[in-house]
């Protein structure tokens, strides 16, 4: 049987302007991005969970 070497993407969350989906790579690391307008921000799995490790802190500080 052939592995696609396609990722699957699945949506996490959308909003009219954003939007973050995760993608699993056939190598099976499993990035993150976050459309924001024109600007895509791409994370490894280390580097997503502080990203949002800071929104939550954002999130405290605001509230």
């Amino acid at each position: 049987m052939e592995h696609s070497q396609e990722p699957v993407t699945t949506t996490i969350a959308e909003t009219e302007n954003y939007l973050a989906w995760k993608a699993e790579e056939p190598d099976g690391e499993t990035t993150y991005h976050l459309e924001l307008n024109n600007v895509t921000l791409h994370f490894f799995e280390e580097e997503w969970n502080e990203v949002l490790k800071l929104l939550e802190i954002i999130v405290d500080e605001e509230l």
